[in-house]
């Protein structure tokens, strides 16, 4: 298929089927493929806003869409070609006509640097540091000054959305800073995963070796999607030993605990352990609120205390939740030209927002099993088996507590048990919360995939 205007449509028809109507309008409106080039297809869209959601909330989904339609595209770009803008020589200028004032966004801070990967946009200046992610920001920050030395490798995890990848580019850019002469590499593990398979089929697997060896520092992102990539696993081993062995900083993230992630080899798994492992969980309401003044203040725009308020507390999930639904209430501002009252931002976060009790039990049981990497069956079986107790105590734990979910409907649904089981298994869950911190930072991660 040749025609862009044919891709686009197909792949938007797939996706209006997955997402509600509004966040469909307020999103894919005034979206198109204007060019393809070497499988990277080039959508343009509105303004800034449109694109860091598309990209944070869509961009696997619009890339599987587009596959699904044509199998030879590789990746996602998204390219502003705003209406009302204007160049004013280096820099895109937007007139927010209601706030009288103006945001202006450097254009090099919409690309991504070419010879490393960084955003120049995540620094430390921008990250909000609060309860949820203090040590994680502690343990970033204390390996800019000898990169090698200290928390080698850094192994940073959470639910998704929370700040990781700000966190370690931010520790990528300010490496750059202050040791000009070290080479810092950022990549996702799916890039790498890639870069592998196709070096494999050109006969360049020496090339793909000696291209990462020769960093100072190695960054890798969503480290879980190795689980299962046997020959992924094997160069990623091999490139990490000879990293650390020359004292060259490593950092990875990944969406649970390295001990968790399904799949992985247990010596990669130790490899992990060697360094520093540190966990970011949900923001607190006070956090949430600074995330937004910050992310406010960053833009030139102003919001009242009660709006932030009300936003900060109708979001319990994650920061990149957090940051679409704001971008959405200034999308709309702009398009309305005025000042929305506190009504429309309700609805506007209500039509953004994730709505947890739409999931099913089945849902609840799929996410944990995953989580766990255990077969779905042994849930409803009659076993007490010590490695199916904890799920399915966990399941019931949560259609419980996070989507009221009646004891005696648990149970009928988990294999038909008793409610007594069903209560006793939750009051079990509660009393080691209390006790075992690991398994509150396993509930925060499972809960993140809802």
């Amino acid at each position: 298929m040749n025609d862009t205007k044919q891709l686009w449509n197909t792949a938007l028809s797939e996706i209006e089927l997955s997402v509600s109507k509004a966040n469909f309008t307020t999103w894919f409106k005034n979206t198109n493929i204007v060019k393809e080039e070497e499988g990277i297809v080039f959508i343009s869209v509105p303004n800034s806003f449109v694109k860091e959601w598309l990209y944070n909330k869509y961009h696997k989904f619009i890339l599987k869409s587009l596959r699904e339609v044509k199998e030879n595209v590789r990746g996602v770009e998204y390219i502003i070609t705003p209406k009302g803008e204007e160049l004013v020589g280096e820099r895109v200028t937007t007139i927010l006509p209601h706030t009288q004032n103006t945001i202006e966004l450097p254009l090099k801070d919409l690309y991504i640097n070419k010879d490393d990967n960084l955003n120049s946009r995540y620094s430390f200046e921008t990250f909000v540091v609060g309860p949820f992610n203090e040590l994680a920001n502690a343990a970033a920050r204390a390996i800019i000054k000898n990169p090698g030395v200290v928390y080698n490798p850094l192994f940073i995890h959470g639910p998704t959305g929370l700040g990781k990848t700000h966190l370690i580019q931010a520790v990528g850019n300010e490496i750059k800073k202050q040791h000009a002469s070290k080479k810092v590499f950022y990549t996702t593990s799916e890039k790498f995963f890639l870069d592998y398979i196709n070096s494999v089929q050109v006969n360049k697997i020496s090339i793909f070796k000696e291209k990462y060896r020769k960093y100072d520092v190695f960054i890798m992102d969503d480290i879980q999607f190795f689980g299962g990539k046997q020959g992924t696993q094997d160069e990623l081993f091999h490139l990490f030993n000879s990293l650390y062995d020359n004292n060259k900083q490593i950092i990875f993230s990944s969406d649970k605990h390295c001990n968790y992630i399904p799949d992985i080899e247990d010596r990669l798994k130790s490899r992990f352990s060697q360094g520093m492992i540190v966990d970011i969980s949900e923001p607190d309401l006070e956090s949430r609120a600074a995330i937004l003044r910050s992310k406010i203040k960053s833009l030139g725009f102003s919001l009242p205390d009660e709006t932030i308020s009300f936003v900060a507390s109708s979001l319990k999930g994650n920061v990149r939740e957090l940051e679409g639904i704001l971008n959405a209430i200034i999308c709309q501002a702009q398009v309305k030209n005025k000042d929305l009252t506190l009504n429309e931002i309700r609805t506007i976060v209500k039509n953004n927002k994730k709505d947890r009790k739409t999931i099913s039990t089945e849902d609840v049981v799929e996410i944990v099993t995953d989580f766990y990497n255990l077969e779905k069956d042994f849930i409803y079986q009659k076993t007490r088996r010590r490695e199916v107790v904890k799920p399915r105590q966990i399941i019931m734990f949560l259609l419980r507590e996070d989507f009221g979910v009646s004891y005696p409907t648990i149970g009928q649904k988990l294999g038909g048990r008793d409610h007594t089981t069903v209560i006793h298994s939750c009051e079990k869950v509660r009393k080691d919360l209390e006790l075992n911190s690991s398994l509150s930072q396993e509930l925060e991660q499972i809960r993140s995939m809802f």
